[in-house]
């Protein structure tokens, strides 16, 4: 009898490690050098002409990104349609823009990196609806602020990397949560059970913690089939508990993006053979599990 049960058990394990081995990548939109939506067939269905650093597909079918700095320029907020047609376009009054939000109300939050690093809700029509101060360091504004949003308890979730800690501010710009991260912070995301899931760029890894700052569960390469975690950047929790990574430093023979479960298996990886990676994405067809 135990015999068979642990026959049985093997079936059942080798069975699930087949199914996930199998399973099929969904769509996305990918932001980076370039911005896209790549189907579950590997198709391009659409593609922006300027690359992106932050972006959703809208329940109207356009696109809102944030738009990279070039020279001259320090990058932006567009929405698009789908044929290209531009709706809307803010451009950034200082160094960079890192962040874009569709908010509840028509609003769009987004965050300006430079000597006064802020993050602002706008209308559509451009005009600043609210500005709060982000407290940070200014040598290096690349360094500021990356995957900022609004919680719904109407404070902002910043992932500030030259300071290494992913910080609460209430709207007027006080600090009522922080956790230090071992290096770089690009994506938190405030869970549904008050948990905080972080990537941690150039430490190649991923945490999740509680309220008062103990880790729960984490991830690094040495939980991996391969090292698949160089450049920790996006990250998108899923419905089933899965959630799914961008590998921003993959290379041209790497993983670029990968889905891992709760127990650290991998259920699918997605390869391009392009030298540069995916910054942040969507995954389509599903809804974000994030407050």
């Amino acid at each position: 009898m135990a015999a068979m049960t642990r026959r049985a058990l093997l079936g059942a394990a080798a069975g699930a490690a087949l199914l996930r081995a199998s399973a099929k990548r969904p769509a996305f939109l990918a932001t980076g050098r370039e911005t896209y939506i790549l189907d579950a067939d590997g198709r391009r269905t659409w593609q922006f002409s300027e690359g992106s650093r932050d972006a959703w597909a809208l329940p109207n079918g356009s696109i809102l990104m944030a738009v990279n700095r070039r020279e001259g320029y320090g990058g932006g907020v567009v929405e698009a349609t789908r044929d290209g047609r531009e709706l809307f376009r803010f451009d950034g009054r200082q160094s960079e823009v890192n962040t874009v939000q569709a908010l509840a109300d028509g609003r769009i939050l987004l965050t300006e990196a430079g000597d006064e690093p802020v993050v602002l809700e706008i209308n559509r029509k451009g005009e600043i609806l609210h500005e709060m101060r982000i407290d940070a360091q200014t040598k290096n504004h690349h360094l500021q602020t990356r995957m900022t949003r609004k919680l719904p308890n109407g404070n902002y979730l910043v992932p500030q990397m030259g300071e290494r800690e992913v910080r609460e501010y209430t709207p007027a710009g006080k600090v009522v949560w922080r956790f230090a991260t071992p290096n770089w912070p690009f994506t938190a995301i405030r869970l549904p059970d008050g948990n905080t899931l972080t990537t941690c760029t150039q430490d190649h890894s991923v945490m999740e913690v509680d309220a008062e700052g103990k880790t729960v569960w984490q991830a690094s390469n040495a939980d991996l089939p391969e090292p698949m975690m160089k450049g920790m950047c996006g990250c998108q929790r899923l419905p089933n508990g899965n959630t799914v990574f961008t590998s921003y430093q993959g290379g041209a023979d790497g993983v670029k993006m990968f889905e891992l479960t709760r127990d650290k298996q991998v259920v699918w990886t997605h390869r391009d053979g392009k030298p540069f990676g995916v910054h942040h994405f969507q995954i389509l067809g599903v809804e974000p599990v994030w407050r």
